[in-house]
């Protein structure tokens, strides 16, 4: 494992926010994209389903980075690490600000979106190493925080920026924090030396592992359910719950909300009890999505509905830790790759929930494809718990 400097007790709680710094840019740039997307459509003469593709471009390119890039960069220190894919973000988004035509932001979002799962997985990595083990869901959660209070804040300026000033700034200021995020990880991260054992053959070694896999289709499938519902939810309010547009970025805000709550809360019954807490999450999530299906006829309802979904997106963080435990020596590829999961279950769920819209079932059908999801997602994990417990093996474990 990679041995790092240990920093001055105090200083540990500003480690964790120059990290999640990172995070809060990252999950900027990603969810702020979707609402920028009328803006620039208009400003480079396409129409709105192709520049659909443009969030498809980014997603793609973390599903692709993640590995490739942990793997690529075994034998780098962990905060040299951190630059490098920081700086590889801030040079794609100021691509992005600058892209003339459509196909070329097409190629700077893909480049923006490689260094997303790496960032994730590394920066847990070494938030985890500078706190005792019984708080390390906890660490993961603080550096989460940065994504899920970009929800809140980062989202709705970045399109209040795009929208008086162009859609071009809703990008530069993703470069900016980018850049402000890689001043503070060399001021305030503590050096590290890489692991003189480390190499790329040994990261590709967490593939062998059975419950590496099982662990990342929990989060692939089980996850599905909340990007089903998300995506469709401004549609959903604006014709079933029967609001206006102006109200809509208000249920978005709450869902920021409970995701940033359940990252706060979770943690804790995480480091007591790590794989029972991600089976309840998964069990609250089918709940809430259900709950969802059946209260969007009035604003009150499916506003508490909408924070119960996003309290759990605390699972992305309970799923980490628990890569963490069973990547053994291969942490790096396996950190990573638990971004690359979510993505997947980004792709999953909006292509499950729009089929469900398409075949007549309505916009609110698209909370019982998230129960369903859910449940899937739980039935991955009663296996990977079973055979934990059992203490037998998958059959791809070494």
């Amino acid at each position: 494992m990679t041995e790092t400097a240990q920093p001055r007790r105090h200083s540990v709680g500003l480690v964790h926010f120059a990290l999640a710094l990172g995070g809060f840019a990252i999950g900027t740039t990603e969810f702020a994209t979707m609402s920028l997307l009328p803006l620039f459509s208009k400003g480079l003469g396409i129409d709105a389903p192709t520049a659909g593709h443009v969030i498809s471009a980014y997603a793609l390119g973390v599903v692709v980075g993640a590995p490739l890039l942990a793997v690529a960069a075994a034998k780098l220190s962990r905060r040299t690490l951190l630059v490098v894919l920081m700086a590889m973000f801030a040079l794609g988004n100021g691509l992005s600000a600058l892209a003339p035509t459509y196909h070329s932001l097409l190629v700077f979002r893909f480049l923006s979106g490689l260094p997303h799962g790496a960032y994730f997985g590394i920066a847990s990595l070494v938030a985890v190493s500078l706190v005792p083990a019984d708080k390390r869901t906890q660490a993961v959660g603080r550096i989460m925080l940065g994504l899920t209070v970009a929800t809140i804040i980062g989202v709705p300026f970045a399109n209040w920026l795009g929208q008086v000033l162009g859609w071009r700034w809703g990008f530069g200021v993703v470069t900016v924090l980018a850049l402000v995020t890689i001043a503070m990880v060399v001021a305030i991260v503590p050096a590290d030396r890489p692991d003189a054992d480390a190499s790329p053959l040994r990261e590709l070694g967490a593939l062998r592992r059975g419950q590496v896999w099982l662990t990342l289709l929990t989060g692939a499938i089980g996850f599905g359910g909340l990007f089903a519902v998300y995506t469709y939810l401004a549609s959903t309010l604006m014709a079933v719950t029967g609001v206006s547009a102006t109200t809509v970025p208000l249920v978005l805000g709450v869902f920021g909300v409970g995701m940033t709550a359940g990252n706060l809360i979770v943690p804790r019954f995480a480091d007591r009890a790590l794989m029972p807490t991600a089976g309840l999450l998964l069990l609250w999530s089918a709940a809430a999505l259900a709950l969802y299906t059946v209260s969007a006829g009035h604003l009150w309802s499916i506003t508490l509905a909408v924070f119960a979904i996003g309290f759990g997106g605390a699972l992305g963080t309970v799923l980490q830790t628990r890569l963490m435990d069973v990547a053994h020596d291969a942490q790096g590829l396996a950190a990573a790759l638990n971004h690359s999961a979510f993505n997947t279950a980004n792709a999953l769920g909006p292509w499950l929930g729009g089929m469900a819209i398409a075949g007549g079932y309505g916009w609110t059908s698209t909370g019982w494809v998230g129960a369903a999801l859910a449940l899937g997602g739980f039935a991955i994990w009663a296996v990977s718990y079973a055979l934990s417990a059992s203490g037998a093996r998958p059959a791809l474990a070494a």
